[in-house]
């Protein structure tokens, strides 16, 4: 990261210590410079302490897709959720923003991609309220929460269809939140093989950053370093009719204002 801080520390120890870091940080642009081209970027946190806090459903325009798709429940329900669809995604899934994404073709055979804003938690805490939880807020990331949509349907839950290996493509920056002053102003957006997918904005959120921070924490203490998959557009895979699924070869980009651009390409089999 820099010569300035411990040798090993990674953003996930930083980010724990972020009130010894932060002043020391202020001055890293004064350092020299790595170009990209002689450096491997990883996913900004490539072990999270735990498994990343999901939301499903989101944003109105992905819950009508996903509703007519059958992919959620066989009544095809288009009705708005009530309350934050929150599930968990492995942390074995986390991989870099330029790195394959494996096909697991023994496993799955209907891939689909979903471009997310990630909110990672800094200050920790329990019972967070509403008007208190971007104090509790360190900054942002990308999360591409890849989904096998075959065992998502099969299983009737979502922990298994969202978590294989390398299913999380993260990054390819972390960005601290004073350089985000409105997060609803973000554009998310998707592309598969150079053609557009998902065009959203943060701000068209059903369950906002806060009221997120808030019910997760309600009883579930959030520690430094936790993320939140915040939801994604419209225009995914399956909201297409019939589905369009990615297949080995495909190139997945997705963009978020600020944030940078990843780039994975579907095909990397897992070895027998």
């Amino acid at each position: 990261m820099t010569s300035q801080l411990p040798e090993g520390l990674g953003l996930l120890g930083v980010i724990e210590s972020w009130e010894k870091y932060e002043s020391l940080l202020q001055g890293v642009s004064e350092l020299p410079e790595l170009s990209l081209e002689d450096v491997k970027l990883l996913a900004p946190i490539p072990v999270p302490r735990r498994d990343i806090f999901c939301v499903g459903k989101n944003y109105r325009e992905h819950v009508v897709e996903f509703g007519r798709s059958g992919y959620d429940t066989p009544e095809r329900s288009e009705e708005l959720p009530e309350a934050p669809v929150v599930f968990p995604k492995a942390t074995t899934s986390v991989t870099g923003p330029f790195d394959d994404i494996e096909a697991h073709p023994a496993v799955t055979q209907e891939l689909d991609y979903e471009a997310e804003l990630g909110v990672i938690i800094g200050k920790g805490g329990r019972g967070i309220s509403r008007e208190d939880a971007f104090d509790h807020v360190w900054g942002y990331t990308i999360i591409d929460d890849f989904t096998a949509r075959d065992l998502q349907r099969k299983h009737k839950q979502w922990l298994l269809g969202k978590s294989l290996d390398t299913h999380c493509p993260m990054g390819p920056y972390a960005v601290t939140k004073d350089e985000v002053p409105d997060p609803g102003a973000l554009r998310v957006q998707s592309w598969v093989n150079g053609e557009a997918r998902q065009d959203g904005q943060v701000s068209d959120l059903i369950f906002d950053i806060p009221e997120l921070i808030s019910t997760i924490s309600a009883g579930i203490t959030l520690l430094p370093g936790d993320i939140i998959a915040t939801g994604t557009p419209a225009g995914v895979g399956i909201g297409f009719n019939p589905p369009r699924f990615v297949q080995p070869g495909d190139i997945v980009e997705i963009s978020i204002t600020g944030l940078g651009t990843q780039r994975n390409q579907v095909g990397a089999v897992v070895p027998a």
